[in-house]
């Protein structure tokens, strides 16, 4: 019994195909960037301030800072946790003793300066002098 074998000397040769369809690849990577772009500012807003507008340009950060926040009516947040006036020095001096770095302030525009000031001055005594005051940029 014979088998017949294609031959090179025949004609024509196939050679291997080295080609990779990347079309789903891309439409993968577009949704997951569309998917980053919509929950990446939902990430780094914890309590909702009404913050005034600036011309400022953004800090560059290594690591995520501490967030100080303080509401309209005065409430006093680290984080997305509300803390009490009068403990506020207290963790304030813990966080210091923890990791001396820059903390953002987030401050309601409609607040008296008196609150935003008594707030400064807290952070000042507990040693935390990087104090990075938290805007919205110009809309222009």
């Amino acid at each position: 019994m014979a088998v017949k074998l294609p031959s090179a000397s025949r004609g024509r040769s196939r050679a291997p195909m080295a080609e990779i369809n990347v079309t789903p690849l891309v439409d993968v990577m577009l949704v997951l960037l569309i998917i980053f772009m919509v929950t990446a500012p939902l990430l780094t807003a914890g309590v909702p301030v009404n913050l005034p507008q600036s011309k400022a340009g953004a800090l560059k950060q290594d690591k995520e800072p501490v967030t100080l926040s303080i509401e309209k009516t005065g409430e006093v947040y680290l984080g997305e946790e509300q803390i009490a006036p009068e403990q506020l020095g207290e963790r304030l001096r813990s966080i210091a003793a923890e990791d001396p770095s820059q903390i953002f302030l987030r401050a309601d525009r409609s607040l008296d300066y008196g609150a935003v000031m008594s707030v400064l001055g807290e952070l000042n005594r507990a040693g935390l002098n990087k104090v990075a005051l938290v805007s919205v940029g110009d809309e222009r």
